[in-house]
């Protein structure tokens, strides 16, 4: 696995870059052909917290974490920890998927884990998005890998634009656009 490290505000040292690929390496028994997959790691500094986002693009889903602490090594680890908590979690969606679409990076021959105010009313970020087609079991998947509450996606079934977000009693909601 390539893994990319960009400082955002800050110098990637040595030691940072070889924690971090370390770490990342453990995540390579996941995916079938590691050498072509590449992982965007920025690291970021806000008040006292060491900000970490990890962005690993597929050729069907987007793995996607981000985690938070006073200490950079404790949140690489954190980080890793919750990218592999997402993966064992969708085994099950995604062997689904890998039957119906070969086509894809993953193994899946691993065991089941044991269960276990300021900017109000300001857009403060904006993204824009490749829409790609595909049904909700699919979206679902996406959004969970991305550990997102939301997901916006073109809906096959129903042949227009849709956002899936997770409910508070864990269930979810479509919205669709005519």
């Amino acid at each position: 696995m390539e893994i990319l490290i960009r400082g955002d505000k800050l110098v990637v040292t040595k030691a940072i870059k070889a924690h971090i690929e370390d770490k990342l390496g453990k995540l390579e028994k996941y995916f079938e052909n590691s050498s072509d997959i590449k992982a965007h790691v920025v690291i970021r500094v806000k008040d006292n917290d060491q900000i970490i986002e990890v962005t690993i693009p597929t050729n069907r889903f987007t793995l996607r974490a981000e985690e938070k602490h006073s200490d950079l090594y404790a949140a690489v680890n954190l980080m890793v920890d919750k990218l592999e908590r997402q993966i064992r979690k969708n085994k099950t969606r995604l062997n689904a998927k890998l039957k119906k679409d070969p086509k894809t990076d993953f193994i899946f021959n691993f065991e089941e884990p044991i269960e276990e105010e300021e900017n109000k009313g300001k857009i403060v970020k904006r993204k824009s998005l490749d829409i790609k087609p595909m049904d909700e079991e699919e979206a679902i998947l996406q959004m969970e890998l991305l550990d997102h509450d939301f997901f916006v996606f073109k809906n096959v079934d129903e042949d227009c634009i849709s956002v899936l977000y997770k409910r508070k009693d864990g269930a979810y909601g479509i919205i669709d656009t005519k």
